[in-house]
């Protein structure tokens, strides 16, 4: 039955096969992030496709995510909380087992006070200025925090993506005078960390965007497609407009596909004007400005009249369409709308 809106489908088995392969990178734990609701493609698919993969560990941001994750998971694997022991989390880190990451002297008091003898992690701020004690602050504590056995010491590195920057060298130094001669398991590297090379990988990696098949895990097999049906196909006349502000003129005759699908779907209004959908691996440009649940695409060279046309898929990346709108594969994925039909694709794998 052809639908009113978007079919999004998410394919778990590539997402299995980028865990396996970023894991057999290093010679770490590798873990797997599935914060944002699993990079948008669904927390509790995204968790039970990777923990079938291997993944024993995994990271999300706040606690609310990782009592999803837990119900998803069962009572077994190890569930990281970055945002640490916020006030009113106590009862969910206590009752689902959540780990919190603490990343300030005033977190580390609430946790020792009220969950004394609760596994925790420790989050070090080697240079991103984001979250994490501070060397000063680390100095300070670290006789009370090392006794009580930490699961993880961890820290995040800024500029990971760009393998040349000399952040990544600065932050390392960093970590490893924070860290050397800990017993606590250590994690620094996430997806761009991993590609980094072994001086990054420590004791347990941790994965993200490359999983759901984003740079800079540049080998990372696809995992997400969207296709948008067609509303409606309109003909004409050179100097008509299309759209918000009249901003696309047909410079001759002219067809025009109307698609379900706009920027309450996650799809950028920069991309308006240029941005391409897909008809069977042909290149269709967008006409006119991205609307709420609405684009406009000229099809005027089409052989025939589609019924939908993919925006992601073979043709186009994440990363493509970001490149188009601006911005970076991360807000396309968490960005994929509430609305569209989502296919999830299991196989043999």
């Amino acid at each position: 039955m052809a639908m009113a809106t978007g079919t999004l489908t998410i394919d778990l088995n590539a997402v299995a096969a980028n865990w396996r392969s970023l894991d057999s990178a290093t010679s770490a734990q590798t873990a797997a992030v599935v914060k944002a609701d699993g990079y948008g493609l669904g927390a509790a698919e995204m968790a039970t496709t990777l923990a079938r993969a291997g993944a024993q560990s995994f990271f999300v941001a706040t606690a609310e995510e990782g009592a999803l994750v837990r119900t998803a998971l069962g009572p077994i694997p190890d569930i990281f909380v970055f945002s640490g022991h916020m006030a009113g989390d106590t009862a969910a880190i206590r009752d689902l087992k959540l780990t919190p990451l603490l990343n300030s002297i005033e977190q580390m008091t609430r946790h020792f006070e009220a969950l004394q003898g609760y596994r925790f992690g420790i989050q070090l701020d080697t240079g991103m200025n984001r979250l994490g004690l501070e060397p000063a602050e680390w100095d300070a504590a670290r006789s009370i925090i090392l006794p009580q056995n930490p699961a993880l010491v961890m820290s995040h590195l800024a500029c990971a993506d760009e393998p040349d920057h000399e952040m990544n060298a600065a932050q390392l130094k960093t970590f490893r005078a924070m860290t050397d001669g800990i017993d606590a398991p250590r994690s620094l590297a996430a997806t761009g960390g991993i590609l980094l090379g072994p001086a990054y990988h420590f004791d347990l990696t941790r994965p993200g965007v490359g999983l759901y098949g984003g740079l800079p895990f540049d080998a990372a097999q696809p995992v997400v497609s969207l296709s948008l049906p067609v509303i409606q196909i309109r003909t004409l006349h050179p100097g008509e407009t299309v759209g918000y502000g009249g901003s696309w003129t047909a410079p001759h005759a002219a067809r025009i596909a109307t698609v379900s699908g706009g920027y309450a779907d996650g799809l950028l209004r920069a991309i308006g004007n240029g941005g391409l959908l897909f008809h069977q691996g042909r290149p269709c440009a967008i006409a006119g400005r991205v609307s709420m649940d609405l684009i406009g695409v000229d099809v005027t060279h089409l052989p025939s009249a589609p019924e939908v046309l993919d925006i992601l898929g073979p043709d186009q990346t994440i990363d493509d369409l970001a490149e188009a709108g601006g911005t970076i594969g991360y807000e396309i994925l968490t960005s994929l709308g509430a609305r569209y039909k989502r296919d999830y694709l299991e196989g043999a794998a």
